[in-house]
């Protein structure tokens, strides 16, 4: 009898060692320790081409924000407007359905009107001077006026000078683009600056471009050297005249709440990887400048400069069709006027 008591005691011990195993073992799994906590996805979208400036600069400030997160984070670039032309994606943006994007200055106007700024023709023909602006209070105070939309601005990097190329002949003054369809970004102070040269500007989405421009829909487009190049516009565009009408900056951003809800030292992460980013970013941008003229040369496009003079006067009366919507203080820390 005694044998038997001891053997049963034996198996209810047993069960109770290992039940209380199987619920330590349970209570493990569902513990996550620091260094396995879930990662924040910041995705970026972007229109520019996985070998374009905006992605290789994307590329720098991914790289960075993992290494200063110790991987805490995970940046997820989308190119090739993936995720939406770049009017879609500031407003995904600002909605929250997307974290982050870079974007040209061209839709920005349509968010907050400061941005019209940069758009004027010939406002800036000094990259330095305009780095220092947009680096500096002026250009911060601008990116603080996208909050209203739910947007935080991070920094300005650098898109380039935009010049005209078509496939119906060499463009030397502002006569020669008179009656061509010109597509343009959905930006009001570029549509009326080509208007006020005669030409027929025409708005379209950036991915609907390469096949308008392949069935004559439109004749030409105005871009940087590095868009043409890295979109291969060669094949449906033999004419480059280096005008340099716009210079058109990029603004890399996030959608507020998101970045206001990361942990302090996370942002710093961000707003660290950003800065440092961006300069590589410009630096890289402008030694592309001289090498893709010849490149795009080699490609069987002509390039041609052209007195710029002609253009600015051309295009001045557009300044006063926006004087009212645009800060004069604005201008004279871009012109010294």
């Amino acid at each position: 009898m005694k044998r038997i008591i001891a053997v049963l005691m034996s198996m209810i011990m047993m069960f109770t060692f290992t039940a209380c195993g199987e619920d330590t073992a349970t209570s493990n799994s569902n513990q996550t320790p620091n260094d396995t906590e879930e990662k924040i996805v910041i995705r970026v979208g972007t229109t520019a081409e996985p070998d374009g400036h905006y992605v290789k600069g994307l590329e720098q400030f991914k790289s960075k924000v993992e290494e200063y997160t110790q991987n805490r984070v995970e940046v997820q670039i989308f190119p090739s407007a993936q995720l939406g032309n770049e009017r879609d994606l500031v407003e995904g943006v600002g909605l929250g359905t997307l974290e982050m994007a870079i974007s040209s200055s061209g839709p920005l106007p349509n968010f907050s009107k400061d941005f019209l700024l940069f758009d004027l023709p010939f406002i800036i023909t000094d990259r330095e001077i305009a780095y220092e602006v947009m680096d500096g209070e002026v250009g911060q105070s601008i990116l603080s006026s996208l909050e209203s939309s739910g947007i935080k601005g991070l920094g300005f990097w650098e898109n380039g000078f935009r010049h005209i190329s078509n496939d119906k002949k060499e463009i030397l003054v502002p006569e020669d683009v008179a009656g061509m369809k010109i597509r343009t970004m959905e930006n009001p102070i570029h549509i009326e600056t080509f208007k006020l040269l005669k030409s027929i500007p025409t708005p379209m989405g950036w991915s609907e471009v390469f096949t308008a421009l392949q069935q004559g829909t439109i004749d030409g487009q105005e871009n940087p050297l590095i868009i043409f190049d890295t979109n291969k516009l060669e094949e449906a565009q033999k004419y480059i005249s280096l005008t340099g009408h716009f210079y058109s900056p990029a603004v890399t951003m996030i959608n507020k709440a998101t970045f206001d809800n990361y942990p302090e030292d996370i942002q710093e992460a961000i707003l660290r990887a950003e800065k440092e980013a961006k300069e590589w970013e410009r630096e890289y941008s402008q030694s592309l400048d001289k090498e893709l003229i010849e490149t795009i040369k080699g490609k069987g496009v002509t390039i041609s400069e052209v007195d710029k003079v002609l253009w600015q006067e051309a295009c001045q009366p557009v300044y006063d069709l926006f004087s009212d919507q645009i800060n004069p203080e604005y201008i004279k820390a871009l012109t010294g006027k």
